[in-house]
């Protein structure tokens, strides 16, 4: 719970964050008595760190913050910097998802970093537990990472149409009738298999 403060793990007194975040790491699907004071009373419960791979590693999560909140302040913009940061930064990370797309076709970044509808939702709801502007700001990267993928030429997305009127433009008539059945299909087969892929790292990361 918020404001919550652990005193004591197993009997242990607990000095700060960084100690608690090892207990709860090192202690994976293993139950742990936590006394802790809540709103100046003292409670005792019993807490089972969820067991996670990370890597290699097996790591205990409790699926909550540990350590105080950081420190921030707003700062707001007049309307010409506020839109040219808003351009710098969608930009920066389309960029980014491109980067990250291009990677995981290389085999430099694994497939289980690609999230399908559970894990966004998942994470939607964490974002909106932390405030409202968190949340729009995890909705606006969200809409930037599908527009990206939108223009990617596959045959079935926007950006395969771009790719079919480019054809067009250059050569002066249309993608053959035969062509266009294919890239269709295949276009439709290849989301298939990235919706699938998706589905199954959510339910890992979900129900794990």
């Amino acid at each position: 719970m918020p404001g919550d403060l652990v005193s004591a793990v197993n009997g242990t007194p607990i000095r700060d964050a960084n100690q608690l975040r090892a207990l709860i790491r090192n202690s994976p699907e293993i139950p742990m008595t936590w006394q802790i004071l809540r709103a100046s009373r003292a409670v005792t419960i019993v807490v089972t760190p969820k067991a996670e791979k990370q890597g290699e590693a097996v790591v205990g999560r409790v699926g909550a913050f540990i350590g105080a909140a950081p420190d921030t302040m707003s700062v707001q913009y007049g309307f010409t910097e506020g839109l040219a940061r808003a351009v710098e930064k969608t930009w920066d990370i389309s960029y980014m998802s491109l980067l990250a797309m291009g990677q995981m076709i290389t085999g430099q970044v694994s497939l289980r970093n690609l999230n399908g509808p559970l894990a966004i939702a998942d994470y939607a709801g964490k974002s909106a537990a932390l405030g409202p502007l968190q949340f729009l700001s995890f909705l606006a990267l969200i809409s930037i990472s599908l527009g990206v993928l939108n223009l990617l030429p596959l045959p079935v997305l926007d950006g395969g149409h771009l790719m079919y009127y480019l054809w067009e433009g250059l050569t002066g008539r249309p993608v053959p009738e035969k062509w266009w059945e294919v890239l269709q299909r295949a276009g439709v087969a290849l989301l298939l298999v990235m919706m699938s892929v998706a589905f199954y790292n959510d339910v890992l990361h979900i129900f794990g």
